[in-house]
Order: structure tokens, then C-alpha cells, then sequence
């Protein structure tokens, strides 16, 4: 069996060492241009040039036929930068499932939202300029909060804000059920889902449909001194509108932790809106020891002929 490893900006040699012991029947190695085609792929954000080498040949079409890759592995859960480069259509592409991003994910929503509730930030500013003061407690009734995408991402998060006893629903693409939730699914119950929401989070798939979906349109239709959380991608949002939004106050702030361009430029205007909080893209990193283990247990099951969770549907984007 040989295993190649190809992610960029990631320091390898943890990673080899890791499924060296947890597979040492296994030949594994770091792809250079020139390396043998592989029988599985570890990947994040390969080059085109790293596609095309486990192709065996164009064919007379230009189509691209796999040669002996028999599946790729991607060490996240977002498949968007792999889904722009040509891929050949009978590619098996496998995402994490959760791999301790979940519960990161959760965590990080459930402090943003919490912040904003109990208005830390004002205590903070407060604070700082040497005020000692209080503001009249919120009602958790008037803070309803609808989370976009409910893949494992998204239904972990929702668990964690029920737990804070805030009112929540969720929207997704397709008809879901999550006890306690309030699910609207698919294009004519959006506006319903909106109007229903004060705090909206972001877990939404970059797709073709979804890309710059976080616009004015989209973000008037929620409730007056709204809330924005967007942990998915920066695509999905159109920085000006969100701009534009809080400066006439129908939104009252937002939490980023993702953006078109990373690092985000310095001269952005997010950088000078004291009602944004920005992050460094570290709302769920991926934890390799738990993600070699999920790779590996899908590899072994994959060998003994058994399905696999997480395979990606590429003409649906996730």
C-alpha cells in the first residue's frame, strides 16, 4: 500500500510519523513532482500539478481517468479548494467526519453568541476606560438564534446553544430533523428562517449556490439589531454589505473568524469596525492525532471492502 502525503502549509514530518505507526505494513511519503502514483492521498489545498500526476492519462475526451488512486483524503471538513481544481469525476474525495473540530466549533460559537448576549465586549471597553458599570440583563426569549448547515458541524453547535437555553432552529439545503430544533430546509423557507432569527452562525458549504449568499438581501431579512457568526468560509459574505448593515444599525455586530483573503489585509476596512471581532481562521484546527485515526480506520475499512462516511458528493459540493 502506498500513501502519499500532499498538504500545503502543514508540517509533514508529524504526519508521516503518525501513519507510520499506525500503519506500518504501509510505504508512506511526502508527493514530489516525479513521486509514483499512490493507492490513497492525504491532502489539503494540493496544487493542480499534484491532480493530474494520479491520473494515469488524458483521454481522447481531455477527461481525466484515475490511475491507481483509489481514494483521497482531506484533512478538514471543507472541500471548497479542492472542488476549483479539475478532478477526475470518478475520484472518491473523503472529508473528516468531526476529528475534534466539532466540539472546537461549538465552543467557539457558543462564546461568540455569549459575548454579544451578555455584552462583555461593552464591560470590556468599559473596563478599560476606567468605568465601573452595569447594564439591565437581556432575555434569552429575544435572542433566537438559527445556525445555516447542519452537517456534524452544525448540529454540534446547535446541541451546544440548547444547552444555554437560547431559542434555535436551523436551515439546511435538504429536510433535517434535530430534536428540540426548528428546521426549515430549501429556498421558499429561507425567508421564514431569517425572519425567525436574531443571531445567525454561518456553517453553510462554499458551493457555487451558497458563495457571497451572506449579502443585503439575505441579512435584512433578519431581525432588527442582529447578530452575525460566520465560522464557514469568507466567501460566503460580502464585506460591504455587512458594512453597510451596521452603519445603518439593522445589524449590531459581527464575529469573523473567515475571509475572502488570509491573512486578512491590513488595509480592510473589518480592521476599523470596533463592531466586528475578527480571528485568525482558529475556530475548529484540525487535531492530527485524531484525524490520522479516522484516515486510518477508513483505510482499513476501505481495504476489507466496507463503505465509509464522509465521502463527498463533487457535483453537489460536499
Amino acid at each position: 500500500m502506498r500513501i502519499t502525503f500532499c498538504c500545503s502549509n502543514t508540517k509533514s514530518e508529524p504526519w508521516i510519523a503518525g501513519f507510520t505507526q499506525a500503519l506500518p505494513e504501509a510505504e508512506i511519503s511526502v508527493w514530489a513532482p516525479g513521486t509514483p502514483q499512490a493507492d490513497f492521498a492525504v491532502v489539503w489545498a494540493p496544487p493542480q500539478q499534484f491532480i493530474d500526476a494520479q491520473c494515469a492519462n488524458r483521454q481522447a475526451d481531455g477527461e481525466a481517468s484515475l490511475g491507481g488512486l483509489r481514494c483521497m483524503f482531506n484533512i478538514g471538513a471543507g472541500v471548497d479548494a479542492l472542488l476549483r481544481l479539475d478532478l477526475p469525476p470518478n475520484l472518491m474525495l473523503v472529508r473528516l467526519d468531526d476529528a475534534g473540530m466539532a466540539v472546537q466549533m461549538a465552543e467557539y460559537v457558543c462564546h461568540a453568541v455569549i459575548r454579544h448576549f451578555r455584552e462583555l465586549d461593552c464591560y470590556e471597553r468599559d473596563i478599560k476606560a476606567g468605568q465601573w458599570t452595569f447594564r439591565k440583563p437581556q432575555e434569552r426569549a429575544d435572542f433566537p438564534i438559527g445556525v445555516m448547515g447542519l452537517g456534524v458541524l452544525g448540529t454540534r453547535v446547535l446541541s451546544a446553544l440548547q444547552m444555554f437555553q437560547f431559542p434555535v432552529h436551523g436551515y439546511s439545503r435538504t429536510a433535517k430533523s434535530i430534536p428540540g430544533v426548528r428546521c426549515f430546509a430549501g429556498a421558499t423557507e429561507l425567508p421564514e428562517f431569517l425572519k425567525s432569527s436574531r443571531v445567525l452562525v454561518n456553517l453553510l458549504p462554499l458551493t457555487p449556490e451558497t458563495e457571497n449568499i451572506l449579502n443585503f438581501e439575505l441579512l435584512s431579512q433578519l431581525q432588527p439589531n442582529a447578530y452575525l457568526v460566520n465560522v464557514a468560509r469568507g466567501a460566503h459574505l460580502v464585506d460591504a454589505d455587512l458594512l453597510i448593515l451596521i452603519e445603518q444599525g439593522h445589524i449590531a455586530g459581527a464575529a469573523l473568524d473567515v475571509f475572502r483573503t488570509e491573512p486578512l489585509p491590513a488595509q480592510h476596512l473589518f480592521w476599523h469596525q470596533p463592531k466586528i471581532t475578527l480571528t485568525p481562521h482558529t475556530s475548529a484546527r484540525t487535531i492530527r492525532d485524531q484525524s490520522i485515526a479516522q484516515i486510518v480506520g477508513k483505510i482499513r475499512a476501505l481495504e476489507r471492502g466496507e463503505a465509509v462516511a464522509g465521502v463527498v458528493e463533487i457535483e453537489r459540493g460536499y
